[in-house]
């Protein structure tokens, strides 16, 4: 019994140092529902990179009613990914959120026009009617109104907007010339309802100078001030950028792991695939720090969005940090 007691005693001295240490929990919200635009971190989570930087992930869908920022505020996640416009209004209306990095290096967003309409260029906007999405989302566009000297009041110099749906209805219905879509998604399905891609004219925001970040991801500024918190960031935003290289690399294996952790099972393989080859486009060349000159940007374009900026200052540089990137993948 005194050997048995002993031997116990020891252990407990020890530490049970062969035993593995629990993992750090932490919890990611997305921006919208379980697909390939955030084909990363469920790579990260299938492949075991979280597990390798020890970090027990939960990686929580995203929906139309759900928001973001509202689920980091009241505790629901420790990092959300968001667009830079959201990100920027929310922190300006005082929830201090902080972009630790920024996995998407170009912008999704584009406009999509029937050709029967006439359209051709920007400057056959003015008497069309145009679908823009809301909830945060149309402040490029109506920053890109701006600068072309477009009223969004409608009228014969100026356009008429059409608050969209997270659909294509309006394109297929012709209640709109042109809407909003992502080059990973809803322009397909244009595609997939039976319009040829010949029959349609597209307008990128990135190529007209006033498209703004998207996808970053956010924590909350007091986070940054424990060193704890820190390093759990820090290991988790290694193995997500270790996932969405992975994935830029093997798109349809992606799109396969994406399709594995959809609980609706509303998604299909063609679609997923093909969403997962145009992410990887728009990650590619980002190694997940944030481009300050790619901020400047967005900056710039929200508040140039006409009589109604998203925001009304500059945040400043506290808006954003190199500390978790820099330690990440350095």
């Amino acid at each position: 019994m005194k050997r048995l007691t002993g031997l116990f005693s020891l252990a407990a001295l020890t530490g049970f140092s062969g035993m593995a240490q629990a993992a750090d929990d932490l919890t990611l919200q997305l921006k919208w529902v379980t697909q390939a635009q955030f084909a990363g971190y469920y790579v990260a989570l299938d492949k075991g990179f979280y597990e390798e930087e020890d970090l027990n992930v939960t990686i929580k869908p995203g929906g139309p009613d759900i928001a973001p920022t509202q689920v980091i505020a009241g505790g629901g996640a420790d990092v959300t990914v968001e667009w830079m416009p959201a990100a920027l209004s929310a922190r300006e209306k005082g929830l201090p959120l902080v972009n630790i990095a920024q996995p998407f290096k170009s912008s999704g967003m584009m406009l999509t026009c029937l050709k029967e309409t006439g359209v051709t260029g920007p400057d056959d906007f003015p008497g069309r009617t145009l679908g823009v999405w809301f909830f945060g989302n149309e402040f490029p566009f109506l920053s890109w109104m701006s600068q072309l000297g477009f009223s969004t009041d409608g009228g014969a110099d100026g356009v008429t907007v059409l608050k969209q749906g997270f659909n294509v209805d309006p394109l297929l219905q012709k209640q709109a010339d042109c809407i909003s879509t992502m080059t990973y998604n809803e322009y397909w399905q244009v595609i997939d309802a039976g319009i040829t891609e010949d029959q349609l004219i597209t307008f990128k925001y990135e190529d007209q100078g006033v498209a703004t970040l998207e996808d970053g991801l956010y924590v909350l500024e007091d986070k940054l001030s424990d060193p704890a918190e820190v390093d759990k960031l820090t290991r988790f935003v290694r193995a997500s950028m270790k996932g969405w290289k992975w994935a830029e690399e093997n798109p349809e294996d992606a799109a396969m792991i994406v399709l594995d952790n959809d609980a609706t099972g509303a998604q299909t393989e063609e679609h997923q695939i093909r969403m997962m080859t145009e992410v990887a486009k728009l990650t590619a060349g980002s190694n997940g720090a944030l481009d300050p000159e790619d901020y400047e940007r967005t900056v710039q374009s929200l508040l140039s969005g006409g009589s109604d900026p998203v925001i009304s200052a500059h945040p400043g540089d506290g808006a954003w940090t190199h500390v978790i990137s820099d330690a990440a993948l350095n």
